[in-house]
């Protein structure tokens, strides 16, 4: 473990070897606060209480500990965590599942309204070990007998908080008045107010740990930030139309592992781009001559993750490209303010793969800021991109001095006049031969995006940000009508 409790790493932690596996795939180098002090406190099996904001990475905090105190062998309910929407739900079952992706017989099970009850029942039936659910669902659940707590050894309630203002709080007391044994309780909440310091003192032993990472104030730079929806299969293409159809001189790529960073680094060196890996395995001689390179303009992208990032400090990067979404807001504020430094613009794009949606979501509540969508680019927009750049240049160079044009003039004439074509067509020829192959279309798979689920998504965003921005021009308005008074 490092010196620092935030620098803890996942691979010197002690954790269960096929968590840790699960882990290092996913991306996961080092521990965030919440985690490096919650998972061990868990596995102690006491009590906790943990103070943090959304995007800490709470979700592991509690789950890594549940699945690793969780008896595959035994087919009753062991954990339950409580919700207060099906969204998040849905995303920490979801993520709980990739942590125990490579422990066989655990089940992960998320419950909530809106989806077919029966359908629920035949899954409890089937012997599960976790569940993922909102107050309301595991009420009704209880009442028919279909959620046996009985054999319970950990309840969490996550964004108590939020549970509380969405009026849950004599659901949530039901149902802990109702698990019958000793079990261990986690509570997590980005404010604690008294309804829910009230909970703890009534519901959790009297040696709770209580955990705290301070709420920073997260604010996000002056930088243009744009998010594209795609399927995990078409990361690489999408990111090499991104780079073709923007043209930034200088950009940086965010990968959560190195294995990736070093797949990107050889798909984009492939296609021709003059791009470099950037990780702590590689040799301080190699990050050296990498960080040299890209200083001086002979690498155009480099591709790091954010742990070999720190020491980066170059004001000239045009873009930031999340390829992965960080498990840490703080992660992705410290990225895109990359860009956008000494004065001049940037933009940032991040890709977006199926429920990774309510993570945006989470950027833009905490931050305070608006992540617009964008259409990737098709192939028509990527060869007229194209074809303006090297526009561009020709126009730089007949603008400069047309002298050294001359004799190059009086070639093109002399060709026109013994060929069978004109000057457009010659135009033309020349402009293919610059552009090189032209791009096809990109078949995408759009099953997630025409999914009762996603619809429902993008209809609250769209209600929540016409909310805050009519609340930011109010607020405005409010300001000018006091400075003319």
């Amino acid at each position: 473990m490092n010196k620092e409790l935030n620098e803890i790493s996942y691979e010197d932690s002690g954790l269960e070897p096929r968590i840790l596996r699960a882990v290092k795939e996913m991306g996961f180098e080092n521990m965030t606060p919440i985690q490096a002090q919650a998972i061990f406190v868990f596995l102690k099996g006491k009590d906790v209480i943990g103070q943090a904001q959304t995007g800490t990475g709470k979700t592991a905090a509690f789950g890594i500990p549940i699945l690793q105190m969780t008896e595959p062998e035994e087919k009753n309910l062991q954990a339950l965590i409580l919700c207060p929407t099906r969204e998040l739900a849905i995303q920490a079952a979801e993520e709980i599942r990739k942590f125990g992706k490579y422990i066989d017989g655990v089940r992960v099970l998320p419950i909530y309204g809106g989806q077919d009850i029966n359908k629920q029942i035949r899954s409890l039936r089937g012997g599960v070990q976790i569940v993922v659910g909102t107050p309301g669902r595991v009420m009704d659940h209880m009442r028919r007998h279909t959620l046996k707590l009985g054999n319970l050894k950990t309840i969490v309630l996550d964004e108590a908080d939020e549970m509380l203002n969405m009026g849950f709080r004599e659901d949530i007391e039901t149902i802990l008045d109702a698990i019958p044994k000793e079990h261990q309780t986690g509570l997590f909440s980005a404010t604690m107010p008294k309804p829910i310091l009230n909970i703890t003192k009534k519901y959790q032993k009297p040696d709770a740990v209580f955990v705290k990472v301070a709420a920073k104030e997260l604010t996000i730079p002056l930088v243009r930030q744009y998010y594209y929806e795609v399927k995990q299969k078409n990361k690489d293409e999408v990111t090499a139309r991104l780079l073709d159809y923007y043209n930034p001189k200088r950009s940086l790529i965010f990968c959560n592992t190195k294995k990736k960073v070093d797949e990107l680094a050889e798909v984009l060196k492939g296609r021709g781009y003059f791009a470099e890996g950037f990780h702590g395995d590689m040799s301080q001689a190699e990050r050296d001559r990498i960080m040299n390179s890209f200083r001086k303009g002979f690498t155009d992208i480099l591709i790091a993750t954010d742990v070999a990032a720190r020491g980066i400090d170059i004001t000239d990067i045009e873009a930031v490209f999340n390829y992965d979404i960080p498990q840490d807001i703080e992660y992705y504020v410290h990225r895109i303010g990359r860009t956008g430094r000494a004065g001049k613009s940037g933009r940032s794009f991040t890709l977006v793969v199926g429920r990774e949606i309510y993570k945006i979501r989470d950027i833009e509540n905490v931050c305070k800021t608006r992540i617009k969508a964008r259409h990737v680019p098709s192939a028509r927009d990527i060869n007229h991109a194209k074809a303006d750049n090297i526009m561009m240049r020709v126009k730089e160079l007949i603008s400069d001095d047309g002298r050294p044009l001359y004799s190059l003039i009086k070639y093109i004439e002399n060709q026109l006049d013994d060929e069978d074509f004109n000057a457009i067509e010659l135009s033309a020829a020349l402009l293919k031969m610059q552009i090189g192959e032209e791009v096809e279309e990109m078949k995408l798979d759009h099953s997630w995006f025409d999914s009762d689920e996603y619809k429902s998504f993008k209809k609250s965003r769209n209600s929540k940000n016409k909310k805050y921005f009519k609340g930011d021009r109010n607020r405005n308005r409010r300001s000018r009508r006091g400075n003319r008074k």
